[in-house]
């Protein structure tokens, strides 16, 4: 079986995602989850940054489009955060740029659907 990169900071990660899910169930928009998981990053000393800026370079110049992260956790995890139906293959191109422009190896989309709470993990 292949190594699992980050295992340990994805399963605290993972934990933090589910004890806000526990505790505020569904139906909240995407920023009071954001809001919350902050609280809870907090409370169990994970370090992160929320909305975290990357620019995208283009044979050497900056372009004045940038990406934001909804967090990046141990300075090396991009944490993507829904609250939608499904997740559909824009999220996860999203995270996979997210990835490129950020030169992270590991990015979790997390989804507070309406019935669960779904996470999926994407490597470059």
């Amino acid at each position: 079986m292949a190594d699992i990169i980050y295992k340990d900071e994805s399963y605290a990660i993972v934990g933090a995602l589910f004890n806000v899910y526990n505790y505020l169930g569904s139906g909240f928009s995407e920023i009071v989850y954001k809001d919350a998981l902050e609280l809870e990053f907090s409370s169990l000393n994970i370090p992160f940054e929320r909305e975290k800026e990357y620019s995208v370079s283009y044979k050497g110049i900056v372009l004045s489009h940038k990406f934001y992260a909804d967090f990046v956790l141990f300075d090396k995890i991009i944490l993507e955060i829904k609250s939608i139906d499904n997740i559909h293959d824009k999220h996860i191109a999203q995270c996979i740029n997210y990835l490129k422009v950020s030169e992270n190896r590991l990015a979790i989309l997390a989804n507070f659907h309406k019935d669960l709470l779904d996470h999926k993990r994407i490597v470059l």
